[in-house]
Formats: C-alpha cells, structure tokens, sequence
C-alpha cells in the first residue's frame, strides 16, 4: 500500500486505471447477480459494449449453459473467495474457451456481502499446448523399448479412448501408476481429474467415506460434508490402487458405481451420479482370492473388462540402461554417469523390487560416488553380491564380440557416454563407422530428448 500511495503522489490514479491495465478480465456483481460493471480486458473477453450491460444478469454475459453460479453463490453465501477455478464459458464470437476464474466477496466497511468480483482470465491457449505436449510424451514418464512395452504402448492406446474399466497387473514397483495415468492422458478424460486412492491404506470406514464423503454428523468427528473422490473425480479417471484389499462390503457399494454410476455419501441415502471411469491395479492374484470368497465374481468381471499387465524388469532387462540414463537425466549432479561393471551388476541383479528398487539402489549409489562415476562398490551390497557370487550372466562378462554381449556391450558404453557416439566409438576401439552400424543392426535408441553428440 505504502508503494501504492508514492505512486499516487505522482500521478492521479483511479481504480479503473488500475483494473484497465491488468491482464486479466474483472467483472463486479451485485448480490443478485447483475453486472455492476467491468474492466477492459473483460470488455474484450466478451466482446461487451464499452457501456456495459446496464444492469444484466451476469448469465447473459456467460450463456445461461456455462454461467459459473455455483462459484459465485459460494461466494455471495458464505464471504469466502473461490480460487483458481477452471471451467469452460462462451466468449467472443460464440467461441467456446477454457477459462480460469476466481470469485471474491465485495464487503462494506461493516463485512456484509453486497456482491462478488470475478477476475477472469482466458488460457485456451495453454491448455491446447498442454493436451499437445501430453500427446506427444503421453509415455514419457514409462521408461522402456522392450517388446513386452511396446505392446503394452499399443494397448494403451486402443483402450485410453474407450469408456470400459481397466484392471491393471503387476508386481510392486512396476510403475502400474504410471500406466494409469497413460490410460488416463489416452481418454477422451485428459482434460479431467486424475485421482488416486490407496485401498490398502485405509481401514474399511474410512475408505468409504474417502470414495464416496460424508454428510455432517455421518459419524464421530464429521463435523461437516465432505466430498468424496468419486465426486472429485468427475469428469475424469479414478485410479485404485490394490483393488484386491477392498473389503466385501466395500466392494458392494463400488459394484453399484460401476453398473449405475451413482454413489451415495456416508450418511445419507440420496443418489448422487458421477461421471468417473474407474481404473484399478493389484498385485495380487484376484482368480485365487475371487476362489477363496475373498473377492466377489461379478466385481472381479466389473473391473476387468480390460486388462494391462505390466512386465516385472527381471523379464525385460534391456531396458535397464535406458533407465539408468533416465535417473541420471533427472539428478545431472549427482553423478557424471554409470561405470561399464555397475551396469553389467546392475542387468545381473534380479530386482524383486522392479523399477522402484532400481531408483533406490541409484541413489544409494550417487550418494557414495559424490558425483563422480558409480561403480559397483557404490551399490547397495544386496544389489554387488549378484557379480560377486559369480551370478552375472556369462554373456555379460568382458567384451565378446557376438550375438547378446555384443549388444549389450554397445549399449552399456552409449549409456556411459551419454549416447556421444564419438565418445562411446572410442571407448569401444571401433570407428564411428562401426559403431552407427552396430546401433542400427541392433535397434538401439536413446531415451526421448537423450541423443548424444557426433
């Protein structure tokens, strides 16, 4: 204010010198929802008169179909303000844009309510660019070119589009939330929430009220309505994990999601309907547990109409250099790269833990090396005891020439060097010659964005 009030001193300013210059657009509302008045961003937003609306309800300046009066009632009704709230309104020319907007009370000196500011601004743009990134790296965040991925890519993309239920499988640390939020970038939903909830993690009462709320007084401490992720999710996908540990009763209350799609709060017996696909993932042998009673038949069937198994890394250990390469990607100072022997220890090792056992054992590693090369005393003694008892594969061991160790070798010494082929051509004593015919004889690929220099 203090600021405020030197730059006064120099030049007179109003406020609607001040709200004509912002970028965003702001319109006042009295407490029955006429337009009151606007800046001249907003003038341009809406392709208003500079006159104003004269006294309009502001659903004529919105469109009765996309006029944001829950925001603004919230507001008028409570005194709260409503933050960062993204919706989409009709603008200009009848063009239908992504918007975000805030609401916040207008007060007198005594705190009464007698209207609302919205501050509007228009980001078509940035959620187009948006939805191309995603389209472009809508697998980014999974890391791998093993055959076993790629078909797992391909199923991704013929199910993201489709309406049905998705059951993910695989081992823990496999990455089954990543491919949940592939399937969710691949849908028609990418634009929506993306909502996940641990199933494992909550006992049976308070998973309830996580998926479906509560209204007050549902039980001790609810003190007020509370939405649940179903409700949050609308609109989008919502991801449970370890589906296999949802009680019966709760499987119960999912199965009517999923036939009727409508849920009902903890506490009340009102139909609330969601718009929501469900995609699940487990661990767990769901055929063992529906034989054993411990998981219904029809809710076993309900939530795998699809199913994504996703392969342990033991069984594509290909992809373990461009992993490695990932990591090191996202910690450029924790380590100038990997040594040839580390990563020969690294493909021998079984990883029970899958990718997520990679990950620590790297950082295990970049904590010991001090940013200089890992080498096989840098990892974790579970991970070096697979070289030292003599359990790395023979095809690992030194520089042979043929078939998979030749492969292998090639592609150890890329990763070292960051995919610099003149770099990685001498390390190998070969030409680069040689080398640009080995990558092509055996489909080698940096990771996306990885290429080397020349």
């Amino acid at each position: 204010m203090d600021r405020l009030d030197a730059l006064c001193r120099f030049r007179p300013l109003s406020v609607a010198d001040i709200l004509d210059a912002l970028a965003e657009g702001v319109i006042a509302v009295d407490e029955h929802l006429r337009v009151l008045g606007m800046n001249a961003r907003a003038q341009a937003l809406f392709e208003t008169p500079a006159g104003g609306l004269g006294g309009a309800s502001v659903c004529v300046l919105f469109g009765e179909e996309t006029c944001p009066l829950a925001c603004l009632q919230e507001t008028l009704t409570t005194g709260r303000p409503i933050r960062d709230y993204q919706t989409k309104v009709r603008l200009a020319g009848g063009r239908l844009g992504e918007v975000q907007l805030s609401t916040v009370p207008l007060t007198s000196e005594s705190g009464v309510v007698h209207g609302a500011a919205i501050i509007i601004s228009d980001v078509t743009e940035v959620t187009t660019l948006r939805k191309e990134v995603d389209a472009r790296h809508r697998h980014g965040a999974i890391i791998g070119r093993d055959r076993r991925m790629l078909d797992l890519y391909r199923l991704i993309e013929d199910v993201g589009p489709s309406r049905a239920a998705v059951l993910i499988r695989g081992e823990s640390g496999t990455g089954k939330e990543l491919v949940a939020q592939a399937v969710h970038y691949a849908s028609h939903r990418a634009d929506g929430p993306f909502v996940m909830v641990n199933c494992s993690a909550l006992s049976e009462g308070l998973l309830e009220s996580e998926l479906f709320g509560h209204v007050r007084g549902a039980f001790t401490g609810a003190v007020a309505t509370r939405r649940g992720r179903f409700e949050e999710a609308r609109g989008g996908t919502l991801f449970l994990d370890e589906i296999g540990d949802v009680s019966p009763v709760v499987q119960v209350k999912l199965l009517r999601v999923l036939q009727d799609h409508v849920i009902e709060r903890v506490g009340d017996n009102t139909p609330v309907p969601v718009d929501v696909r469900v995609v699940s993932a487990t661990n767990r042998d769901l055929e063992d547990l529906v034989a054993r009673g411990r998981l219904r038949e029809d809710f076993y069937y309900r939530i795998k109409v699809v199913v994504l198994d996703v392969p342990p890394l033991r069984d594509r250990r290909e992809d373990i250099p461009l992993l490695v390469d990932h990591v090191l990607a996202r910690n450029p100072q924790a380590a100038r790269g990997v040594s040839t022997e580390a990563l020969r220890v690294l493909m021998a090792h079984g990883w029970p833990g899958n990718v997520r056992e990679l990950e620590n054992a790297l950082e295990h590693a970049f904590v010991l090396c001090r940013g200089g090369i890992v080498e096989p005393s840098h990892l974790p003694p579970e991970v070096a005891a697979g070289a030292a008892d003599g359990r790395v594969p023979a095809g690992l061991r030194g520089m042979a020439r043929h078939g998979d160790a030749e492969r292998d070798a090639v592609l150890a010494a890329l990763v070292r060097h960051g995919w610099h082929r003149a770099r990685t051509a001498r390390s190998l004593g070969v030409d680069r010659t040689t080398l640009w015919r080995k990558i092509r004889e055996y489909g080698l690929a940096p990771p996306m964005g990885g290429e080397g220099g020349h």
